[in-house]
């Protein structure tokens, strides 16, 4: 079986592999946290758990990155600054640019194969800094944004029917921030588009919270910010990596022409596999969509421009 790097004990990262032992799917959960005994302890914490949930991968804590990635098939990047009240994620940028680009030199060194799913915030200009500082082909290096921010869709629609989460899918595109797309015409309730069961103006507040989702939950605990969805969501794509799913999933990805880019990540449809990225999908969108994703994109340069100088 495969080894998975979660590079961050916090939160968000101890989620992670917690939630991957859960699964089984790894022989081995490395946890790397430049703290102390903290990775330590919450690995052997979730291993003494594995008798009660019917585990057996392997967690084991590491204080040294390189040591901790090395051999790894899908490395998880999490650590970095949290998001606090009133800062947008756009202000994390360069306090989490070094932290980054220091962990991305020791994965390419020591886990050259390695997929990577960066977790960490802003992501899609953190995304770019990993494909940049590694070298990897676009397939191997994705952001995990997309498939949270259509979770949180999803949630909300579900709600707001009092229908079934199971039920609902959704697509939400662009930048991980307020600047994101969700589309509408592509999410259902078990093939029944929500425009055929929502007013325009319920969809467009659902919309609207999910772009603020984040900023929701960070206001409400006030000393901290989101993990169980964003740890879930990061399982999800090491999932369809490790089993060779062919999982459609909104991810953030290097795009070389797809909806008009290049040059930066950004949250599209992609098919997700083995290697990685198998495939783009390019949906059709009307011009209003069209619109709303090339200023997510704009955003998103206007961050990698402000970084690019800055990876050595």
């Amino acid at each position: 079986m495969a080894k998975v790097a979660v590079i961050g004990a916090g939160n968000v990262g101890a989620t992670c592999a917690h939630v991957l032992a859960q699964k089984d799917i790894a022989s081995t959960v490395a946890l790397v946290d430049i703290v102390e005994g903290m990775p330590q302890g919450k690995a052997l914490d979730m291993r003494q758990a594995g008798p009660l949930q019917d585990y057996d991968s392997s967690v084991v804590g590491y204080n040294d990155v390189a040591e901790g990635v090395a051999g790894a098939d899908v490395v998880v990047m999490t650590a970095g600054l949290a998001r606090k009240p009133g800062m947008d994620r756009m202000d994390l940028l360069k306090k989490n640019l070094e932290i980054v680009a220091g962990a991305m030199k020791a994965v390419k060194a020591k886990a050259p194969g390695a997929v990577v799913v960066m977790v960490t915030n802003p992501l899609d200009v953190m995304t770019w800094v990993a494909l940049k500082v590694t070298g990897f082909p676009r397939e191997r290096v994705l952001g995990m944004a997309g498939v949270l921010d259509s979770t949180r869709l999803r949630t909300f629609i579900a709600m707001e029917l009092g229908v079934s989460v199971v039920d609902v899918s959704a697509m939400v595109l662009g930048g991980h921030g307020d600047t994101m797309v969700p589309l509408p015409r592509y999410s259902t309730v078990n093939g029944v588009p929500i425009t055929e069961l929502l007013a325009a103006d319920v969809i467009e507040k659902l919309s609207d919270r999910t772009r603020k989702g984040g900023g929701e939950i960070v206001a409400l605990l006030k000393t901290g910010s989101a993990y169980y969805a964003p740890a879930t969501s990061a399982v999800q794509m090491v999932e369809a990596v490790l089993k060779d799913r062919g999982h459609l999933l909104p991810a953030c990805v290097a795009l070389e022409g797809e909806y008009g880019e290049k040059g930066i990540c950004l949250g599209v449809p992609v098919i997700i596999g083995a290697r990685g990225l198998r495939r783009v999908v390019e949906l059709r969108l009307t011009e209003a969509e069209k619109a709303m994703l090339k200023k997510s994109a704009d955003s998103v340069r206007k961050g990698i421009d402000e970084v690019a100088g800055l990876i050595g």
